[in-house]
């Protein structure tokens, strides 16, 4: 940020703070007294899919407690800290003696942007260092357009474009625009018949939210189990940190029909360049200037990114593990002490730890008739107590490892959807280099196509391996000296293949007349 624009804030944020209340009846409450967050997932996507940390779509509930001093009469309460991304539609205030009249929020945030926009046509201070002695100029100017492009100021001597000379100058704004706030900020109006202390519950939506569950599987040596650590990542893209807040993340489907994200209150930077790519129309004459004087220099502006930046710090394993407990048809996981949901940031917590889970490593080859696809490697057990389980799981992604040797080394990744206590568990990782399958057609009579499955496993183990063949409504599929399974409405062939060996399936496919 430049010298120019870092003086302007501090300015605005000092006539902020001095600046006398707006009214009698205004009464601001700077923070909560408890808070709590619950953070449900983004609707659009898949469970097993990570989240975009760069584009969060889920969504919180926040519910904070404000102690306040109302006056007799007509009032308007300030929220300050509220959630940038907070639906004021969805806001529920309990506690007030008469209820609500208006909500409004404060979607603008103060900041070099917003104060360079909002001064519109309206006199600045422009303080300018003179070259050579490094004296000190003030004059009075205009702001003449917007944030975007070029900076155009009108002076006494005329027009001048900002940015483009080589001298150290700021632009001092004599006061702030009252509607822009430093922390996003709910108003509401209310009226009361007496002056009264009361503790109010103010619930609301906001977006910009999300969590998944990060698995991470050890494979024994054995082959035949794992061991099996679960961990709740939850992200917000918030501004709004929520210190010390009872937390709980919300596992399954809201039916929920989800509206436009309104703007991200954020107090963003400005960005002013050199280039007149194109021009607003012209302002109305100004007054007759004074007598003609020497052009005035040029005016410099430090070129900043129109972002706002904070370091997303991964939270370390806390000592704690998520409490499951029932909500209707979903399932909500408490975290049962107290956290901080940082804004911009991540944090994880335990969900489960298992042992000794007994888990079948194999491959899969989904065919289309007598075509196939890549082979997959791919893990599967059930969700049962008998299996080391037996507890719900959520959907998200999963690393698997296998030891080599004295290290544990990254074997694949993949993918769970959310699995009830008793499903199958299924997951699907990479494709695979060493077992491979092919198709060939061997004969072609009438109505019947006879081809031949060819599955060939290059490593040095035997490996266990499972063909699932769909066709058209109608087609019958018989295998020649070998047993298919009907299983998710496909016929599949399972099979060990030896090691640096080969298995074959002979069937034929006959189409309906």
């Amino acid at each position: 940020m430049s010298s120019l624009v870092r003086r302007a804030l501090l300015s605005a944020l000092l006539l902020c703070a001095s600046a006398p209340a707006l009214g009698q009846g205004l009464i601001t409450s700077a923070a909560p007294d408890s808070v709590s967050v619950s953070v449900y997932r983004a609707p659009d996507r898949d469970s097993d899919t990570a989240m975009d940390l760069d584009w969060l779509e889920g969504y919180a509930l926040v519910t904070e407690k404000r102690t306040v001093e109302i006056p007799a009469g007509k009032a308007t309460i300030r929220f300050e800290g509220v959630a940038a991304g907070l639906f004021p539609e969805s806001a529920i205030v309990t506690g007030l003696p008469a209820g609500v009249r208006e909500k409004n929020l404060d979607a603008d945030l103060l900041s070099p942007r917003s104060l360079y926009a909002r001064m519109f046509g309206r006199p600045i201070t422009l303080r300018r260092t003179l070259p050579g002695s490094g004296g000190v100029r003030e004059e009075r100017a205009v702001i003449r357009s917007g944030p975007d492009g070029a900076a155009i100021l009108q002076t006494a001597a005329g027009f001048e474009v900002a940015n483009c000379g080589g001298l150290d100058d700021e632009i001092l704004y004599a006061q702030a625009p009252k509607d822009l706030s430093a922390r996003p900020t709910l108003s509401i109006e209310t009226q009361s018949a007496t002056a009264q202390k009361v503790t109010l519950s103010l619930s609301y939506l906001a977006w910009g939210f999300d969590w998944q569950t990060n698995y991470v599987i050890h494979m024994n040596p054995d082959g035949r189990t794992a061991d099996l650590a679960a961990w709740v990542t939850l992200a917000s893209s918030d501004s709004t940190s929520f210190p010390d807040a009872e937390t709980a993340v919300i596992a399954g489907e809201v039916n929920r029909e989800d509206t436009e994200r309104g703007a991200v209150p954020t107090g963003e930077e400005l960005e002013l360049q050199c280039e007149l790519s194109s021009l607003p129309p012209p302002p109305p004459p100004p007054p007759a200037p004074p007598p003609p004087m020497a052009p005035a220099p040029v005016m410099m502006m430090e070129s900043a990114d129109i972002v706002v930046t904070a370091q997303r710090a991964k939270g370390m394993a806390a000592p704690v593990t998520v409490q499951q407990e029932g909500l209707g048809d979903l399932k909500l996981y408490r975290v049962p002490v107290p956290v901080t949901v940082a804004a911009n940031a991540q944090k994880q917590v335990a969900l489960a730890q298992k042992t000794g889970v007994k888990m079948q490593a194999l491959y899969r080859a989904e065919m289309w008739e007598d075509s196939v696809g890549e082979v997959r490697q791919m893990l599967r057990t059930r969700n049962r107590k008998e299996e080391g389980l037996g507890l719900p799981l959520p959907g998200g992604p999963v690393a698997v490892f296998e030891p080599m040797g004295s290290a544990m080394l990254l074997a694949g990744e993949g993918g769970l959807e959310d699995r009830a206590v008793g499903e199958d568990v299924e997951i699907l990782l990479s494709d695979s280099t060493q077992v491979t399958a092919a198709v060939e057609e061997l004969e072609r009579k009438g109505r019947a196509r006879t081809a031949r499955l060819t599955a060939t496993n290059a490593r040095p183990v035997p490996v266990s391996f499972e063909a699932r063949i769909a066709s058209s409504p109608g087609t019958q599929i018989r295998a020649k000296g070998a047993k298919l399974t009907r299983k998710d409405g496909r016929d599949t062939w399972a099979v060990t293949i030896p090691a640096n060996g080969t298995a074959t399936l002979t069937y034929t496919l006959t189409d309906p007349e």
